[in-house]
């Protein structure tokens, strides 16, 4: 029996596989472009690579779980609660970087019952967000502290140097996931007041942020990630000030993202009676014209926007007016993701980054202080990217914690707890994942 397979062979796999045969571990990547998996493996004596494919090959997953001590999850999110329930079934344990969503969380009982940890939410957001969080959060407490405003900013960009395109991105993890996230209504409280965002008007909710990046004082833009009020329960806070998650990016991202998905490119829905073969003609079916004649001039007038503003400029320059063939695939957002990617990934030796920081407003029995904690991590030219890192070093980290006894809550389980969050963040500094605090008196 081998330790652990590794189920996806996809951007944030390779720092994951490699830290774990790098501690010893016998580990299987398995992916339906088996050489993928042989490309991570690069001829480790303790790695193996296989096909698979979890839509075509169902029982081929069961196989896999049994014959392994410990399964890793590295598919897209909707493919988790299955990963799951053959974990169960095959009495193994299992570790996710994704969020628990209602379907993982209903396994919780059947998961302590049989003594096995389904550990979720171990990446970099969710990850290393909820342990720096809780580290703090748990050193306010014990001072007789109470926290009254919680908020956290987490982004994976392209690095200053490299952010050289008009979207201001790049792509370093699931590019679908990316997108559609760009649809999630969001709940959070703010100025201490809830507040509901639906979907399609995300991007209509943006804040300023900044960071100091490679010394310089670079402006951002942030917007809400999902529901952030669950967290006063994984957290053991409820902030009457502000409890808010959110994500960051260079400005003009929302803007431009708002605007694609009015023209429907984030459909994902095959369309089934659309007959043409390029980006124009798929442009001109989305707002309802025959034909791609002045379609920019077009777009614009649908869209009520500036035809040479800057979110129809972002799209001339990715294509959408142009006759460029279509990608093979049949939903709008795929075709889109194709085109992104063809024209939005790194290249060789160019570096991401990841910019995560929590700001606290903290009353202790003495006096008010605002304390910030910051991390931004670069990838290395050549090497690994930073999303990889801080995606899939957080969770091997935590595949090595239950292989090796050191962690053993079971259940549904979330890294917010000391036992697992303290020795984790040690390792994760020990591999150069770090962050800087810094506290302000207020009164």
């Amino acid at each position: 029996m081998r330790d652990v397979a590794v189920l996806g062979a996809g951007l944030v796999s390779r720092a994951h596989v490699r830290y774990l045969l790098d501690h010893g571990f016998s580990v299987t990547v398995a992916d339906q472009v088996v050489s993928k998996a042989e490309a991570i493996i690069d001829s480790h004596p303790d790695g193996a690579a296989t096909a698979f494919d979890i839509v075509e090959e169902p029982a081929k997953l069961s196989e896999i779980v049994a014959g392994h001590r410990l399964v890793v999850s590295l598919l897209p999110w909707q493919f988790h609660a299955r990963v799951a329930r053959a974990c169960l079934d095959g009495g193994r344990h299992m570790v996710t970087a994704s969020y628990v969503n209602d379907e993982m969380r209903a396994l919780d009982a059947e998961a302590r019952a049989k003594g096995l940890t389904l550990l979720n939410e171990v990446g970099v957001d969710p990850g290393i967000d909820h342990m720096t969080a809780m580290q703090v959060i748990h050193r306010v407490q014990a001072e007789g502290g109470e926290i009254t405003s919680f908020q956290s900013y987490c982004g994976g960009l392209p690095a200053p140097e490299a952010n050289d395109n008009p979207f201001g991105y790049k792509f370093s993890w699931s590019p679908r996931g990316v997108l559609l996230a760009g649809l999630n209504a969001a709940h959070f409280r703010r100025n201490g007041h809830l507040i509901d965002i639906a979907g399609e008007e995300l991007f209509d909710n943006v804040w300023p942020a900044h960071a100091t990046l490679e010394g310089a004082e670079t402006a951002l833009e942030g917007y809400a990630n999902r529901d952030s009020m669950p967290y006063t329960g994984y957290y053991g806070i409820d902030p009457r000030d502000t409890m808010f998650r959110g994500t960051l990016r260079y400005p003009g991202w929302c803007a431009t993202m708002k605007q694609v998905a009015r023209l429907g490119y984030l459909g994902i829905d095959e369309i089934t009676d659309f007959t043409g073969g390029t980006f124009a003609e798929l442009t001109a079916y989305l707002i309802g014209v025959e034909t791609s004649d002045n379609l920019q001039a077009r777009v614009a007038q649908t869209l009520s926007v500036d035809a040479q503003g800057p979110e129809l400029s972002c799209m001339a320059w990715l294509g959408l007016f142009e006759e460029v063939p279509l990608p093979g695939p049949t939903t709008p957002v795929d075709i889109l993701t194709a085109r992104m990617l063809e024209k939005m990934s790194y290249g060789e030796n160019e570096r991401d980054m990841l910019v995560l920081q929590h700001t606290f407003v903290a009353e202790l029995p003495d006096h008010v202080e605002r304390i910030t904690s910051t991390m931004i991590d670069f990838g290395i030219p050549g090497g690994d990217s930073s999303m990889s890192r801080t995606v899939g070093l957080p969770a091997a980290v935590g595949v090595r914690f239950l292989l090796e006894g050191s962690y053993s809550k079971r259940g549904v389980v979330v890294p917010v707890e000391p036992d697992f969050y303290e020795p984790a963040l040690a390792e994760l500094k020990r591999l150069g994942i770090t962050f800087e605090e810094s506290v302000e008196r207020i009164v």
